[in-house]
């Protein structure tokens, strides 16, 4: 997909659904209010930090995105889900 907020509505769709870090750590998130909740931690991604992320792709694994958005194991994870990524 080449426009974010396509990607956005997909992650939005995909609320409630089982992700995997790239090491395989299961979540589940809540998509709402321009943010992603994850259910595992307090932590609250914006859909900001997913569109910075979703410019650099393709990506091998979250270490790029250290220092760019919150949670960049999670994004990678949602980002780069077929689910998400069509």
């Amino acid at each position: 997909m080449s426009d974010f907020s396509a990607v956005w509505r997909s992650i939005q769709a995909c609320t409630g659904q089982e992700f995997r870090t790239k090491s395989g750590r299961p979540f589940t998130y809540t998509a709402h209010d321009g943010y992603v909740h994850l259910d595992n931690t307090d932590r609250s991604i914006s859909r900001t930090d997913f569109s910075r992320a979703y410019a650099l792709m393709p990506l091998r694994g979250p270490g790029r995105l250290t220092r760019l958005v919150q949670g960049p194991s999670y994004v990678f994870g949602i980002l780069t889900d077929d689910r998400i990524r069509g």
